[in-house]
């Protein structure tokens, strides 16, 4: 099955024959949920977009425990920071079954350097990821474990018929794996939070009712 890049973002603008050279050099991957696709540390020198399903980018410790640095679904891709050559700096694994077009280093460097306005897109995205990380370290250094929390609640809830949602079910160990925290603490602080009335919480699914105060 051929790979359709007319629906990223980061190919916005190019000629259907250029999406057609590029998903030449792609091979398609079918992945089941859980599934590890890179490990930090690893040598690979591949671009994955992300044709269908979830993934989530993270970081690990010898005990297991993981903090989350980003979720990316369909239209999006990682990977990118193969391009120098060095090994990961990350971990990634399917939250869902996930088909992914893998393209080689080589083939895609050469492709961005024929096309400016993709390397331009790249850097961007670059600078926007390196901006999330330095939130995020900012975050852990500077808040709670309160704090943490309802930052990301707001970061991740979206407007829907009025309402703050967030879209996807989000697990209480997503979600302290996404703040640094365990388990038991993110179940205290979402349990006083309902109580407050500040989120609905129902099949994994929570709604902000109203913003959560300054500390609980």
């Amino acid at each position: 099955m051929s790979a359709d890049f007319r629906y990223f973002a980061l190919f916005k603008g190019l000629q259907e024959e250029e999406l057609r050279r590029l998903a030449g050099y792609a091979v398609t991957r079918a992945y089941p949920k859980h599934a590890v696709i890179i490990s930090e540390g690893d040598t690979t020198d591949a671009i994955y977009m992300i044709m269908s399903g979830r993934v989530k980018v993270y970081l690990s410790d010898e005990s297991g425990k993981e903090l989350i640095l980003a979720i990316k679904g369909s239209g999006e891709y990682f990977g990118e920071m193969a391009l120098d050559g060095e090994p990961r700096a990350a971990s990634v694994m399917t939250l869902e079954p996930s088909q992914l077009a893998v393209i080689p280093r080589g083939d895609f460097r050469a492709f961005v350097l024929e096309h400016p306005e993709v390397a331009l897109r790249l850097f961007e995205n670059l600078s926007r990821v390196a901006r999330a990380i330095n939130r995020k370290i900012r975050s852990v250094a500077m808040l709670d474990v309160y704090g943490r929390v309802a930052r990301v609640l707001l970061e991740l809830a979206v407007q829907r018929d009025g309402k703050l949602v967030i879209p996807d079910r989000l697990t209480q160990r997503e979600l302290a794996n996404r703040v640094g925290a365990s388990r038991e603490m993110i179940n205290r602080i979402l349990r006083d939070l309902t109580a407050g009335g500040y989120v609905t919480m129902h099949d994994g699914h929570i709604t902000i009712n109203k913003a959560p105060p300054p500390h609980l």
